[in-house]
């Protein structure tokens, strides 16, 4: 299941051509609905070297889907405009019912005309995905509907034109059941390709995150505003307080702390101080700051990642649906039945004996009812998980829960608030309250842009808690900040600071707060601890609860997480995971996602824009409803309300769902197995005969209680 990665060129080009929002690849109409879906935007081949290469000869896939989309709307109004007409002036089923209009001048030839544009125009789509099935030898739902398209059409020219000819012959025609057909495939291939457009948006939600322009400086040290598309390697810009980023570089003055969750998902705010490094679309906080650009736009951090998704989802290997499975091999069934069926019987009876029955086999092959089988339950699914705050945006994943053995989960966001705040403050010594506590780290961190700093100031705002009179304070690098309060030094310290000085402090109520997955610092004075304070972000409610149902239904859980190992084993600690992997960037985590799968499927959870791609590798990628609009729409599931606890519920319904596409296609397939044998006329010397209209008529029963069956889908847990 391991996929392979871009030659540096082609990962350049692929760059080159999101930069200017082309096309991976274009063609005018759609193939497979769920072929596209399966194959992204492209497929990959391997070179004797293993490496992997667009191949020419695969389906090319468009990117920019929505003229697709609207060609296809065009397409079906036109068919049902069409078919309304096709209906009223034919004989449905071979039965006159009573809105069929009679005795209308050269009848039977405007409905050929009418079901012609019907089956030129708008099956147009249907003709050109099953070329491409033929050329790859994947016969699937396209090539199915193909053949029954033109079986239906053909038999029903002929049956015209030998009624014109014969009047006595009473041949009757499907053009109703060709209309019909093609009204309904191309309703799901409509549905289908609507979900392809999200790639397009996932481009220009990247592009979002940048600034559009960039305070530029030129050598006479002269600022003016440029588009960021104009920036050079070298470059100098001025990036002022609340301001995006516009490009990957090094700060060359200044000092302040950059939001980065947008990218990398962790929320802790970073210090960033001349010499250090800054991502173009991370947010500039608080303070002024003058950057040097050091990487050209074609390999800045956010084109990367945006690359690395793109290169994903070309990626994606070609697994065939439930529905394809069933469609190949009732396609073969069906012509291998109706020549065997026609050469028999032409040498029994004859043509016009032989004929009819080869069309029967085909008719009876029709696949109204596949193409309802799989939309029917996932319209059912879509309703009941949105209920339940589940947003299902790609069916194809779900089929493949029964299969999940690794479950990745990113940290923050996702198993914890990603809401970094004091947990604790407070006095450890009876000369202090804890007021006077916070009014002393108040005063050591006034000015100060450490995140820690800010948390303590808001803290004291909060509670209206004033500032002391301090001096001669200072930040120590490594250790923390010391000044004069009141006349009386005073250190906020680290753990390390403590041990290093052997300063006494409870190394148990330590432990409590930082297995927690706190940042734990120290108020010293006089080489004794009086006050401590502890921020860090919670651990959702369900958390553990979650990764508990995990383990009983098999399914190991994985902690990916950008934070720091020792942070990131605590956290993982509490919520009961013994995998964890921590300081990773983004194609790090599409990394793991490919390693976890040699071993087997993988379901990847996450909210960041660095978790984006390994959304995208992963066999069932889920986003965190309150995580950034990239990994939403990346991923195939959303959880609306950033619960992990509803993916339970979301993995009950995809069992519950798969169960019914598999009782639907079960019973389509042993139907379809009788029923052809029935056409074939093997039960034909007993007297018993499935002429073309029993034959429609049996496939429509068939499709209603697939809908029947499919609306039947529940799920016991009510949570």
């Amino acid at each position: 299941m391991a996929k392979n990665k871009l030659t540096d060129e082609q990962m350049k080009q692929l760059i080159n051509d999101l930069k200017r929002d082309k096309p991976v690849a274009v063609t005018d109409e759609l193939g497979s609905a769920d072929d596209q879906r399966e194959r992204g935007h492209s497929q990959i081949s391997e070179t004797p070297t293993g490496e992997a290469t667009m191949s020419e000869t695969q389906p090319p896939i468009m990117k920019g889907t929505m003229q697709k989309y609207r060609n296809l709307k065009l397409k079906l109004a036109v068919a049902i405009i069409l078919t309304i007409p096709v209906i009223l002036l034919s004989k449905v089923m071979g039965m006159t019912l009573p809105f069929t209009l009679k005795n209308i001048p050269h009848q039977a030839w405007v409905v050929l005309a009418l079901a012609t544009v019907v089956f030129l125009y708008s099956g147009g789509p249907f003709f050109k995905g099953a070329w491409y099935e033929l050329k790859n030898k994947k016969p699937a739902t396209m090539l199915l509907v193909t053949l029954a398209s033109l079986t239906a059409y053909g038999y029903s020219v002929y049956a015209t034109v030998m009624n014109y000819l014969h009047p006595a012959s009473g041949l009757t025609d499907f053009f109703w059941g060709l209309v019909s057909l093609i009204d309904i495939m191309l309703v799901g291939l409509i549905i289908e390709t609507k979900a392809l457009m999200k790639a397009d948006s996932v481009i220009d939600t990247f592009d979002a995150l940048l600034p559009k322009v960039a305070h530029r400086i030129d050598n006479q040290k002269t600022t003016t505003d440029v588009a960021i598309a104009e920036l050079q390697v070298g470059d100098h810009v001025v990036v002022r307080a609340a301001e995006k980023i516009p490009a990957d570089g090094i700060i060359i003055a200044g000092e302040t702390t950059t939001d980065e969750a947008m990218l990398t998902g962790e929320a802790t705010q970073v210090i960033k101080q001349v010499d250090d490094y800054v991502l173009g679309g991370s947010t500039n906080n608080t303070g002024e700051i003058t950057i040097k650009i050091t990487k050209a736009h074609d390999d800045r951090f956010l084109t990367r990642v945006q690359a690395m998704v793109t290169q994903a989802q070309v990626q994606n290997t070609t697994t065939e649906t439930l529905a394809d499975k069933v469609a190949k091999r009732l396609f073969y069934l069906a012509i291998m039945t109706s020549i065997l069926a026609f050469v028999v019987w032409l040498i029994i009876a004859g043509f016009n004996v032989a004929l009819p029955i080869a069309v029967t086999v085909l008719v009876i092959a029709c696949p109204h009812a596949l193409g309802l089988a799989v939309p029917v339950v996932t319209a059912r699914l879509t309703s009941l998980a949105a209920k339940r705050g589940l947003l299902i945006q790609q069916r194809a994943p779900l089929e493949k829960v029964n299969k999940i053995k690794y479950a990745l989960m990113d940290k923050t966001g996702t198993l914890t608030e990603g809401n970094f705040k004091i947990r604790t403050l407070k006095s450890v010594s009876s000369e202090y309250s804890d007021s006077d506590i916070l009014a002393i780290m108040a005063t050591l961190e006034d000015g100060s842009t450490h995140p820690l700093a800010q948390g303590i100031i808001a803290l004291a705002k909060a509670k209206q808690v004033g500032l002391m009179n301090g001096s001669e304070i200072e930040s120590v690098p490594g250790v923390g900040v010391d000044g004069v309060i009141n006349n009386q030094r005073f250190a906020l310290v680290s753990i390390d600071y403590l041990r290093e000085n052997n300063v006494p402090f409870d190394q148990d109520y330590f432990d409590k707060l930082a297995d927690a997955g706190n940042s734990v610092s120290f108020l010293v004075t006089t080489q004794k601890v009086v006050g401590i304070v502890a921020q860090g972000d919670g651990i959702k409610v369900d958390a553990i609860k979650f990764v508990r149902e995990l383990k009983k239904r098999g399914i190991i859980p994985v902690m990916l997480t950008g934070d720091n190992p020792v942070m990131a084993k605590r956290v993982a600690k509490s919520l009961e995971i013994t995998d964890v992997q921590a300081q990773l960037k983004p194609d790090d985590k599409a990394r793991i996602v490919r390693e976890y799968q040699q071993k087997g499927a993988v379901m990847m959870i996450g909210d960041g824009v660095n978790d984006s791609p390994a959304l995208v590798q992963a066999d069932l990628g889920i986003a965190i409803g309150a995580g950034t609009d990239i990994a939403i729409d990346t991923a195939d599931v959303v959880l609306v309300n950033s619960n992990p606890a509803d993916i339970l519920t979301l993995l009950e319904l995809a069992k519950a769902s798969n169960t019914k596409m598999r009782q639907n296609l079960r019973w389509l397939t042993i139907y379809n197995i009788i029923a052809l044998i029935v056409a074939a006329g093997v039960l034909k010397p007993f007297g018993i005969i499935l002429n073309p209209v029993i034959a429609a008529i049996l496939t429509t029963a068939v499709t209603v209680g697939i809908i029947i069956n499919a609306t039947n889908l529940k799920i016991k847990n009510k949570r």
